[in-house]
């Protein structure tokens, strides 16, 4: 009984992947449903940001909408697949990040948190033309209009010499261009000033790093990526998001083992975080480490035991209990 109980949660498994397939071909079209909320550095709601999901087999495929007052967006009908988030707002830094979306389960909520521009304040950039030319690139970037947007960022350094953190803002331009050897220049250039600012140097820099990492995902070198990833976590290894961040690129791209590293990483920077647990998980379910994934799982329900994700969560336990008696 034991022995037809898994050949039927690996018949079910194989079905589910089957299904995940499919949504691709509906080329980001199906039933998921993903949402989230954009903060500040101070956790406060970030209201009227522009949020743009893309997906990652067909990039003519986007929705956009814009956060309410509380900060919140959210959308419907998305297929399973990787897809990209972009949030921008005005006096606030661009932001990506790369997601999976599942039909099968409950999302968790993504949380984006921006930096204002005001961090750019060793550059003690006061006139409001500049800020202006910041603004008008980010909405440029959001529009995929990266050439126009490299032009105004460049503009902007000429004025700004010493806004060395838009360099990074550039590498993204590249990045997004294809040019990945250029971002790559770029995310450097933001290294090498970074070295002379004592207060966000280290910040800056880890995230410059992990940029890097990510175009030699992109790239398909995933030992180069994964060196970089680490200098970028023992450089600021404070921030439990940038080892999710890495964590998620991994998961997206298959690599589990290295996925497992990064989402662990992240519960020891921030023990009482529930979405790396979530995501272990998940790991060990495509590994069919089922007893590991039921302890991540559990750890998750202790942390959020209210949440919509927690419903799923335990119907997933309650499953995997079933099949080992």
């Amino acid at each position: 009984m034991r022995i037809k109980r898994l050949w039927t949660f690996l018949a079910l498994a194989f079905s589910l992947l089957l299904f995940f397939h499919q949504g691709h071909a509906q080329a980001g079209r199906g039933k998921a449903r993903l949402g989230g909320i954009v903060i500040d550095e101070a956790r406060n709601p970030i209201a009227s940001a522009k949020i743009v999901i893309q997906f990652f087999q067909d990039q003519s495929v986007q929705r956009e909408t814009t956060t309410n007052k509380k900060g919140e967006w959210g959308f419907l009908g998305l297929g399973s697949g990787n897809w990209r988030i972009t949030a921008t707002a005005q006096g606030y830094q661009p932001l990506s990040r790369d997601v999976t979306v599942s039909q099968l389960e409950i999302n968790p909520k993504v949380v984006l948190v921006m930096k204002k521009l005001e961090s750019l304040e060793a550059s003690k950039i006061k006139d409001t033309e500049s800020l202006a030319i910041i603004d008008r690139a980010t909405q440029l970037f959001n529009e995929k209009n990266y050439d126009e947007s490299l032009t105004l960022l460049q503009q902007f350094l000429e004025k700004n010499p010493q806004a060395y953190q838009i360099h990074i803002l550039i590498g993204d331009c590249y990045r997004e261009k294809g040019d990945l050897d250029k971002a790559i220049e770029s995310y450097n250039k933001a290294i090498e000033e970074a070295k002379k600012d004592e207060k966000m140097g280290k910040e800056i820099t880890a995230k410059a790093l992990a940029a890097i990492g990510n175009c030699y995902i992109n790239k398909g070198d995933f030992e180069t990526a994964q060196s970089f990833f680490k200098q970028s976590i023992d450089t600021f290894p404070e921030n439990e998001a940038l080892a999710y961040n890495v964590g998620e690129i991994y998961f997206s791209s298959q690599k589990l083992d290295e996925a497992i590293q990064y989402f662990t990483i992240a519960t020891q920077i921030k023990p009482d975080w529930p979405p790396p647990y979530y995501k272990l998980g998940l790991v060990y379910l495509n590994k069919a480490d089922y007893e590991k994934a039921k302890e991540y799982l559990k750890k998750f329900i202790e942390l959020e035991p209210e949440s919509e994700l927690a419903v799923q969560v335990k119907n997933i336990l309650d499953y995997l209990e079933k099949i080992k008696k």
